[in-house]
């Protein structure tokens, strides 16, 4: 397979990922711009973080759907205030969740969140939130499986679903390797049906050395040893948006996407391989790292690459635009308290109950807001 790589080093090459990715970050400076994702006229990403006695929503001791490494308090995490802070946009006050009120909305519906663990992450919130609410928790049954686990209830026909995927695009194992399929997405056809497509991918795309999952890119006829990361990023998304475009009927479908999520490790190499040190980052970190976002947040060129996608689109995607208020909760990541077997800090993912939370809270208003 290695023969007559074309290399993404070469000065073509570089060109051409260049002024793709410009485009998209034209496009999207030009058409979305900031706060395009609130729901109304109110901003729901720009806010504070707010104490409320009355949190969290459920305990995550009580939800058989929680994955053993986002159970912080049960891995052993000894401090709860990071469990008691409520998101507060700056403009208008969000609706309390009501997931009686969900579960009614959504009844005989199928939700699901498409993506790698940071879907995981919000997928196990919503369901505990939903499972917190049901009249007869014994009547919500779990099913784990690989890509696809689900928790439905029973007494309302709802379906909460998790599809795996790292890319979004396909990863195929060939003679040669695993080859990353920058322009094939032959799982999607899974993924028709539902009612609410939740969308997200972007960490899997930085890892390098042992953590990467993929030893080729491929588009079209040309392979690749490695490219721009970010170029590839834009590439697969571009994939994605066609095919929603192509495939998504939006008078049965609504379509998300999970914005970027942000980690907190002390430096970009610690980034690279999901884990750093016991020490440093946001290791024993209680507290958010200030009071407020104030809407000038330098956009992270992921987030530019994703806003300039969906400005593209023909579909009506909505922005899930979490990044500026999670860069605020450093306190609210596993850290050390990953569970055991795990090696290293995790300043990726955050604990279950947390402030995936926050994300379905505003995911609830943006829903209301569409009806």
């Amino acid at each position: 397979m290695a023969k007559g790589l074309a290399l993404s080093s070469s000065p073509r090459a570089r060109f051409r990922h260049g002024c793709a990715l410009m485009a998209v970050v034209l496009l999207a400076e030009a058409v979305l711009g900031r706060g395009s994702s609130a729901a109304g006229s109110c901003d729901l990403f720009q806010g504070r973080w707010v104490a409320d006695a009355s949190y969290p929503m459920y305990d995550a001791a009580s939800c058989p759907f929680v994955p053993d490494v986002f159970d912080c308090r049960r891995n052993g995490r000894p401090d709860s205030t990071y469990l008691k802070l409520r998101w507060s946009p700056a403009g208008c006050r969000l609706p309390r969740f009501d997931g009686l009120d969900f579960l009614r909305r959504w009844r005989g519906k199928t939700v699901m969140f498409v993506g790698d663990s940071l879907s995981m992450n919000q997928w196990a919130s919503l369901a505990c939130m939903l499972h917190a609410a049901a009249p007869d928790p014994a009547r919500v049954s779990f099913t784990k499986g690989d890509p696809v686990s689900s928790v439905r209830f029973e007494d309302y026909d709802l379906s909460v679903v998790l599809y795996f995927s790292r890319f979004l695009v396909d990863v195929a194992e060939v003679d040669g390797g695993r080859v990353l399929k920058l322009d094939s997405m032959q799982a999607a056809s899974s993924w028709l049906g539902a009612h609410l497509l939740v969308f997200n991918t972007w960490h899997w795309w930085t890892y390098r050395g042992a953590s990467q999952v993929w030893d080729y890119m491929q588009e079209g006829n040309r392979t690749y040893r490695d490219m721009d990361r970010l170029a590839a990023f834009t590439k697969g998304l571009s994939t994605w948006a066609s095919w929603v475009d192509a495939n998504v009927d939006t008078a049965l479908t609504r379509v998300v996407y999970q914005g970027v999520s942000p980690s907190h490790y002390m430096s970009k190499e610690q980034e690279t391989d999901g884990a750093a040190p016991a020490s440093g980052g946001c290791f024993q970190q209680t507290r958010p790292l200030q009071v407020t976002t104030d809407g000038d947040e330098a956009a992270f060129p992921e987030q530019v690459v994703v806003r300039g996608m969906i400005a593209s689109m023909s579909t009506p995607v909505s922005l899930l635009d979490v990044t500026a208020l999670s860069q605020l909760r450093i306190d609210a990541h596993p850290s050390v308290y990953g569970g055991p077997g795990r090696d290293g800090m995790d300043c990726t993912h955050w604990c279950i109950a947390g402030l995936p939370d926050a994300w379905n809270h505003i995911l609830y208003a943006m829903l209301l807001d569409q009806r």
